[in-house]
């Protein structure tokens, strides 16, 4: 089972990027087939300085690399890279209609924050589609608000083997439903635009501030509290397994327990958690080199894999004219 995904590198990583798709990923690493990758391509519809996106794309690597992903057990590379990537988007949005890429959520939604709406934000799922077609992906871990988008990529793929024959596999997506949609500490979906994100990575003083900033009723230590309407009950299950859930539900519903010392345990909870990885990405960056020679070695890869299928793609429509 081939399994891909990707990151944007348009800033730091936090906890929805990480139970949505990071860990998953990690997790797939040991039984399937994993590709993933920092998507430079995209991030240029909203980052637009140069030195800014440079070192987002080494962070988000090195924050992956320290994470656990395993360059030796997978296919991890920068999404730029792989320029074949970039014909194969040509290529496919003849597959596409103007009146489909409309209907993108996604891209109404960045509209509405006021991002530009450039040509690239318009025709970003038509690269998406790219980045999975290109490698033969059977799986994609998503998270809700990606759903629309490999819908898209399957339309486009169905679609380009009707006209052309059996050219692209048609990728299923892989959605949790516990980690479709993390919550922000304001309850909306957490986003770095929305400016609600709990940064996994961060120093102890912001990720304190973070979480003591989790949106909660005006319930009083002697209280019950309801988990399931609780913003902060939602976070701090992420970290939990079943039985700790019903154990974390049960304190919300006793009274006796105030919301900052829930919030001061879910803190400890997440220093834990990270506190490895802390270990790991100072060693990572303590040798830049070998991370950018992972990276390298990743896109060498990569491309071995592409290749095949944008090749076929180019036989099919007729631009690879040449005999062979």
């Amino acid at each position: 089972m081939r399994v891909l995904s990707g990151i944007q590198p348009s800033g730091k990583l936090h906890l929805g990027n990480y139970f949505s798709m990071m860990r998953r990923m990690i997790d797939y690493q040991a039984k399937s087939d994993l590709f993933a990758f920092i998507a430079s391509y995209h991030a240029i519809t909203t980052v637009e300085e140069g030195p800014v996106l440079r070192a987002g794309i080494l962070d988000a690597a090195i924050d992956f690399l320290a994470l656990g992903i395993d360059p030796t057990k997978s296919t991890f590379w920068v999404q730029s890279d792989v320029p074949e990537v970039a014909e194969l988007a040509w290529i496919l949005s003849t597959s596409i209609t103007v009146s489909q890429l409309e209907l993108a959520h996604s891209f109404k939604d960045k509209v509405a924050q006021g991002i530009v709406a450039s040509a690239g934000l318009f025709t970003y799922p038509v690269l998406m589609a790219a980045d999975i077609l290109l490698f033969g992906a059977q799986r994609v871990p998503v998270g809700k608000d990606q759903k629309q988008h490999l819908e898209i990529t399957r339309d486009i793929a169905q679609r380009f083997n009707h006209k052309y024959g059996e050219i692209f596999v048609i990728p299923e997506p892989d959605i949790l439903k516990d980690t479709e949609l993390v919550p922000g500490v304001d309850g909306r979906k957490m986003s770095k635009s929305y400016k609600n994100a709990i940064y996994f990575f961060a120093d102890e003083k912001e990720l304190k501030k973070s979480v003591m900033s989790i949106v909660t009723d005006s319930k009083g230590v002697q209280d019950s509290k309801d988990p399931d309407s609780s913003v902060l009950y939602q976070i701090y299950s992420l970290f939990l397994d079943q039985k700790g859930r019903e154990e974390l539900a049960d304190k919300f519903r006793t009274p006796g327990t105030g919301y900052g010392d829930l919030k001061k345990a879910l803190l400890a909870q997440i220093l834990e958690t990270f506190a490895p990885f802390r270990e790991r990405r100072a060693t990572l960056l303590a040798d830049l080199d070998s991370v950018e020679d992972m990276l390298q070695q990743g896109a060498r890869k990569a491309r071995d894999a592409a290749i095949p299928f944008l090749e076929r793609a180019r036989d099919a429509t007729g631009l690879g004219y040449r005999k062979k």
